[in-house]
């Protein structure tokens, strides 16, 4: 079988595809516009436009994960992208970030509360945690300000009143990892969970299970506290101990690449070189490397350029001019990136759009 969630995708009704195709053309269509009205070009100088293509007074506010995430990095460029075009237009994109991961919900939903504070056009939120989040998130629609969910908490757009879901189906993208395993031999399968209790983290690991069970395997989720996220060493050492302690396990997939990174330390201090096979969600430089030298089998790209990209253009056609997709979810993807394809993956990152 080819290993690519896009075949999963793909496999669905051909009106479903269709309109996502429109939805990403009209995105891209209209920002495009907004620049061309502003000054005739979509890629404005540093001089910025003038603020002649019906957007002056528009504020974007969108919401991120921390400044020294790589991962979120990838999403502030592709919002940046956007943002060019926005201000030309005449608006401006305000980015806000979580501090860390230490005190996660909690921060999350401080920072919700503090965006409708800055009296903005439109939202751009991650709704990693619903019980955190959710009352904040609809007050500010409620308020009339059009919100986007996007990266996370796709099932919670019409609860909080949200316009719109802009990212990747994270249970999808959780199956195909779980069958590429299982596909692969493997019969004792670990997510490893730095990051238990957030919507996404928790759809990845349920979805990897699930895809292992259906191709004959088994798999669990090794949560860790959250506070160990970023930690590597805490993280190798967790997971290392998971390998002595269980012997049997023969794969690992991580929620991030930085995880993986741990993973992949671990699985050397382990002894486990060539038994463990490995796996992550998201992309990056060392991880392609591993795909590439044969010591990780995947990475599941979710395509973070393409979520910060649609959706601050998205927020800034809704707030400057009322226009709607036609579809939700706006899907960013995702891709499973394998040996196969690995080489035009790298070309991606070495752009910083992958």
């Amino acid at each position: 079988m080819k290993s690519t969630l896009l075949n999963i995708l793909s496999s669905r009704p051909k009106r479903r595809i269709t309109a996502t195709a429109t939805a990403v053309t009209a995105v891209v269509a209209a920002v495009v516009l907004a620049g061309c009205s502003a000054g005739g070009s979509p890629n404005p100088d540093s001089t910025g436009g003038s603020g002649n293509g019906g957007g002056e007074g528009i504020n974007i506010a969108i919401m991120g994960g921390a400044p020294d995430d790589p991962f979120w990095s990838t999403v502030k460029r592709g919002a940046e992208s956007a943002a060019e075009a926005v201000k030309a237009a005449g608006g401006e994109v305000t980015f806000v970030s979580m501090p860390n991961y230490d005190n996660f919900n909690a921060d999350a939903a401080k920072l919700v509360a503090n965006m409708q504070a800055m009296d903005p056009s439109a939202v751009i939120v991650p709704n990693w945690s619903p019980e955190a989040q959710d009352e904040n998130i609809k007050a500010i629609s409620d308020a009339g300000i059009p919100v986007i969910i996007y990266n996370a908490g796709q099932q919670s757009v019409e609860d909080v009143g949200a316009q719109i879901y802009i990212g990747s189906d994270d249970h999808v993208a959780g199956v195909a990892g779980g069958e590429k395993f299982a596909e692969e031999g493997a019969k004792n399968i670990v997510c490893v969970n730095t990051l238990p209790g957030t919507t996404n983290s928790e759809a990845r690991c349920a979805g990897v299970i699930e895809g292992a069970e259906s191709g004959g395997a088994t798999a669990t989720q090794l949560n860790l506290p959250s506070s160990q996220f970023g930690d590597p060493s805490a993280v190798t050492q967790a997971i290392k101990g998971a390998l002595l302690e269980d012997t049997s396990i023969d794969a690992l997939i991580t929620i991030g690449t930085t995880d993986a990174d741990s993973a992949a330390g671990a699985i050397e201090q382990a002894g486990s070189a060539g038994k463990v096979l490995l796996g992550t969600f998201d992309v990056s430089t060392a991880s392609l490397d591993r795909i590439k030298d044969g010591t990780q089998l995947f990475s599941i790209d979710q395509q973070p350029f393409a979520q910060g990209y649609y959706a601050v253009s998205n927020a800034f056609q809704l707030a400057a001019y009322g226009i709607y997709l036609p579809q939700s979810p706006l899907l960013t993807g995702p891709a499973l990136i394998t040996s196969d394809n690995v080489d035009l993956a790298i070309n991606g990152t070495e752009l910083g759009v992958r």
